[in-house]
C-alpha cells in the first residue's frame, strides 16, 4: 500500500428536510387542519481514529464527501428520517487542519477518537407549527437548513515510540530490520527510505514501536532533498535513536547538522530523549574507532553528552545490547514520570 500522509479534501453535510404543507381529509372527520410533519435533520461528517492504519492513501482519488441529506417531511404530521452521519476513517495520529493549516480541529491520536467536523442541517416546520387562532390553516411550511460545507487538511503523524533520525545511508534501515521484522528497502545510495517505515521489537515481555524516517540533509528544513515534512512523524516518539554512520570521519558534524535540522523544525523534538548510535563499526579498525570516538566525545565540551553506542546493524554487532539499553531507558523515563 502507498503511503500518504497529507490529504486535501472537501466535506459536506447533509441539508435539512423540508417541512411539509398538508391538511387532514378524513372521511366523517367534520375539520381538517394542517398536519404537515416536519423535515428530517441532515447527517453530520465525522472522522474516526482507527487502528491498524498506517496511510491517508483513501483520500488521494476522491476527494470530496458528502452526508446523507435529511427527509421531506409528511402529512398526518409524520416526520422524515434524519440523514445518516458519514463516519470517515483515518488513521490514529491524524490531525484535522483548516484549509490553509493555521487552524488545528482535532487531533485523534486515540483509538476510536471521533470528531465531528460538519454538522448536518436542521429539518424544516411543517405548517402544522404554524397554526394559530388567526390562521387555522397555514400553507407555509420552512425548508430545510443547509448543511455545513468546509475544506479540510488531514495531516498524518505516526505514533511510535522509537524515532530513528540521522543523514542518508547511515544505516537507519538495517538498523529497524536488525531489530524488528520489518523489512524496509536497503540498497547503498541515499534515500533508499522515501517513507516513513514502522517496525515492532520486542524485548523481554514489552514491545516498542520504532519509525524510521527518510534520511535528512542539511538544509532540510528548506525544502533541500526530501525536506523536513516527515518529522513531523517524530513528533509522537517518546525517544530519539541519532544513527550516524561510523565510516564517516567527522561524528560531530554530522550529529551537529541533523540537531539544527530538528531545532529549525521545532515541535519539541530536541528536547526529547536521545541515543546516540554509532553504525558500521566492524568497517573501521579498532585505532580509527577510539580516535573518532573521542574526538566525537570532546565536541560536547561540558555539555551533557547523550548515550553514545556502538554497533553494525548489518554485522548483527552489538544489537542484544542496544535493545536492553532503549529497554532500559524506557524504564527510567517511566520511572521519572511515575
Amino acid at each position: 500500500m502507498k503511503f500518504l500522509d497529507k490529504a486535501k479534501i472537501k466535506i459536506k453535510a447533509g441539508d435539512g428536510g423540508n417541512g411539509a404543507a398538508s391538511f387532514r381529509r378524513e372521511k366523517y372527520i367534520e375539520f381538517g387542519g394542517p398536519n404537515g410533519g416536519d423535515g428530517g435533520r441532515g447527517g453530520d461528517v465525522v472522522f474516526r481514529a482507527v487502528p491498524n492504519v498506517n496511510t491517508l492513501i483513501d483520500y488521494r482519488y476522491k476527494t470530496s464527501f458528502a452526508a446523507q441529506r435529511g427527509q421531506n417531511g409528511m402529512g398526518k404530521m409524520r416526520t422524515g428520517y434524519s440523514g445518516d452521519t458519514l463516519v470517515l476513517p483515518v488513521p490514529t495520529g491524524t490531525v484535522i487542519l483548516s484549509e490553509n493549516e493555521e487552524i488545528e480541529y482535532a487531533d485523534l491520536n486515540i483509538d476510536g477518537m471521533e470528531y465531528r467536523a460538519a454538522r448536518g442541517g436542521n429539518g424544516g416546520w411543517g405548517n402544522l407549527h404554524f397554526k394559530s387562532p388567526t390562521n387555522r390553516a397555514p400553507r407555509q411550511a420552512n425548508d430545510g437548513l443547509p448543511g455545513e460545507e468546509r475544506t479540510v487538511v488531514l495531516r498524518l503523524k505516526l505514533i511510535a515510540d522509537i524515532g530513528l533520525v540521522g543523514f542518508p545511508n547511515a544505516g537507519k534501515s538495517t538498523l529497524l530490520a536488525a531489530v524488528t521484522a520489518a523489512r524496509p528497502k536497503i540498497a547503498n545510495y541515499a534515500f533508499t527510505t522515501l517513507n516513513p517505515q514502522l517496525g515492532v521489537m520486542y524485548a523481554h515481555d514489552r514491545e516498542f514501536v520504532l519509525v524510521d524516517l527518510p534520511g535528512l540533509i542539511q538544509g532540510a528544513h528548506t525544502g533541500v532533498g526530501l525536506g523536513d515534512r516527515f518529522l513531523g512523524h517524530a513528533e509522537r516518539t517518546k525517544m530519539i535513536l541519532h544513527v550516524i554512520d561510523g565510516t564517516e570521519d567527522d561524528w560531530a558534524g554530522r550529529y551537529v547538522a541533523i540537531r539544527h535540522e530538528m531545532d529549525s523544525y521545532g515541535g519539541g523534538l530536541l528536547g526529547k530523549p536521545e541515543m546516540v548510535i554509532i553504525n558500521k563499526i566492524d568497517a573501521i579498525d579498532e585505532e580509527t574507532l577510539a580516535a573518532r570516538m573521542d574526538a566525537f566525545k570532546k565536541s560536547f565540551g561540558r555539555k551533557k553528552k547523550p548515550e553514545i553506542m556502538t554497533i553494525s546493524a548489518a554485522g548483527r554487532i552489538g544489537i542484544p545490547e542496544l535493545i536492553a539499553a532503549i529497554e532500559k531507558k524506557f524504564l527510567t523515563l517511566e520511572n521519572d514520570h511515575a
